[in-house]
């Protein structure tokens, strides 16, 4: 999951634990293809000025700035300073002069009107506390005719989070997120960014669900570490487990996991949808 825009501190200390040297590597393995379709579909060419919102610890940012060349720019935007820090030594190990990031809040984005020629966001629409004020944002500072492209979690009922968030949800019982906190699968139904995006007053606005590889390179142990490391929506859930229910639920959890390892990774897929409007 993505940096959220109004999450607050918790996202970017979870985070840190992301970017640690123990899973940074593997977290990154997982996360390619989905960044690699976000990329695509925005189809970035040289010369353009990019805007990423919610950008964490830096993607889709930098690998559209490797597309839009030395001509054009990405300014990354996140609330926490953080991951963005991350994010800028992650874009100069790569030798990009393109890449620039901002601390800002994509209810009241810092720039001026008609901006940048492309918006991207790769999981952090769900996140935004007005998403219909947020959207409305980013149409301001984008040129006329500019694409803003966003991919967004699918459903819940999907393995990476039945296997996990999922048996333990089987044993707390009650929500299984807060109903006024974070939820990564705001827009799972399908067309309810589109309308958001038409709200917000996008013309030409498109949506697809597509299932992408979603593959951690390692065993079940490992995903469910990363995993709870980086459960800030979850967070409230987790916590109402007594330490006694650990051992058993655990125990469940790499066995609901296992269906997807081959001994060698964990194959689960992600459901995503991707989306875009034209201002």
């Amino acid at each position: 999951m993505r940096s959220a825009p109004e999450a607050g501190r918790d996202w970017g200390n979870q985070y840190r634990l992301v970017a640690s040297e123990k899973w940074k590597a593997k977290s990154v393995a997982m996360g390619t293809p989905v960044t690699e379709a976000l990329v695509e579909y925005a189809c970035p060419v040289h010369g353009l000025r990019v805007l990423d919102l919610a950008s964490g610890t830096g993607e889709p940012a930098i690998s559209v700035a490797m597309r839009v060349g030395p001509e054009g720019s990405v300014t990354a935007l996140d609330l926490s300073q953080d991951l963005l820090e991350i994010a800028e030594k992650r874009a100069r190990s790569r030798g990009l002069k393109n890449f620039s990031t901002q601390t800002g809040d994509a209810h009241s984005l810092p720039f001026a009107n008609n901006t940048f020629d492309l918006g991207t966001s790769r999981f952090g629409v769900m996140f935004f506390r007005d998403p219909r004020n947020a959207l409305g944002e980013l149409r301001r500072v984008l040129r006329s005719g500019a694409r803003a492209c966003f991919l967004a979690w699918g459903p819940f009922d999907q393995p990476y989070w039945k296997s996990m968030m999922g048996v333990v949800h089987r044993h707390v019982g009650g929500p299984l997120l807060p109903p006024d906190g974070p939820n990564p699968f705001r827009f799972a139904e399908s067309g309810s960014l589109s309308q958001v995006l038409r709200a917000a007053g996008f013309n030409s606005v498109e949506e697809k669900n597509v299932t992408l590889p979603w593959t951690w390179p390692g065993p079940p142990e490992e995903v469910w570490q990363q995993a709870r490391s980086v459960a800030v929506p979850f967070r409230p859930m987790l916590d109402k487990v007594r330490a006694d229910q650990w051992p058993t639920i655990e125990k469940e959890i790499y066995t609901e996991v296992g269906r997807y390892y081959d001994g060698q990774k964990i194959a689960f897929g992600a459901e995503v949808i991707l989306a875009s409007g034209r201002k």
